[in-house]
């Protein structure tokens, strides 16, 4: 993956990004951290094109995100599941294939059981979000984000609703994922998961990137900010 961010500022009623330029090639799966308030969540959906910069420019890929193509090949997950409450876990991905993607019926429930089963949901695809666990909720908006065949998958703290063995149940399943050749992005506070997942580092610091490199410099942080929070969070 080619990261390329380009003097990016971005403000809502106070200034939360403050012009960050960052560029990053041959990483597979990037994380960042930070504590609230830092910025991370926000480059996040940058970066995803989720939202648009108040200034600057972002290119993953060499594509800029702001163009409805490079849209169609990214997968998001939120920090709570986001599923519609109405449907089953089947219909909340049959939905999205057959609305956006122009998918026919057959095939768009196929590739739902397909991802479903991935994330081992198969026992529970006709069950609505409420009637399942919130790591098998979270787990199917996994599913659901997969089965865009993204190229790249965006995760803004996927467990921070979630209590400890159903973090470490979503958490586990993603790391199953690795094998799909997917890049990833993500923000998350459980450091375990940025060790075990991550082949690269970004720690935010009030709207700033202060710190960057493979996952040692958890062990080895310069910054005093960064000294501080792995102090906080160990």
């Amino acid at each position: 993956m080619n990261i390329n961010i380009k003097n990016i500022t971005h403000k809502y009623d106070v200034d939360v990004l403050h012009d960050i330029s960052f560029i990053l090639e041959g990483y597979k799966s990037v994380a960042i951290i930070g504590i609230s308030g830092s910025g991370k969540s926000t480059l996040l959906r940058l970066m995803s094109g989720i939202e648009r910069p108040t200034s600057g420019d972002i290119y993953i890929d060499g594509q800029n995100v702001l163009d409805p193509l490079y849209k169609k090949h990214i997968g998001f997950i939120f920090q709570h599941h986001n599923l519609f409450p109405h449907l089953s876990l089947e219909e909340n991905i049959t939905l999205v294939l057959e609305k956006t993607r122009g998918v026919d019926k057959l095939t768009a429930k196929e590739t739902a059981h397909k991802y479903l089963s991935l994330l081992h949901l198969e026992d529970q695809v006709y069950k609505k979000p409420k009637n399942v666990s919130g790591g098998q909720a979270q787990r199917a908006s996994i599913a659901r984000a997969l089965s865009v065949d993204p190229s790249t998958i965006f995760m803004d703290e996927p467990t921070a609703s979630l209590d400890p063995i159903l973090t470490f149940e979503v958490l586990s399943a993603v790391q199953e994922l690795r094998v799909l050749g997917k890049n990833f992005v993500f923000v998350t506070h459980v450091l375990s998961f940025v060790r075990d997942f991550a082949d690269y580092v970004v720690f935010m610091h009030e709207g700033n990137i202060a710190e960057h490199g493979t996952p040692d410099i958890l062990d080895h942080p310069k910054h005093q900010a960064f000294k501080d929070f792995m102090m906080k969070v160990k």
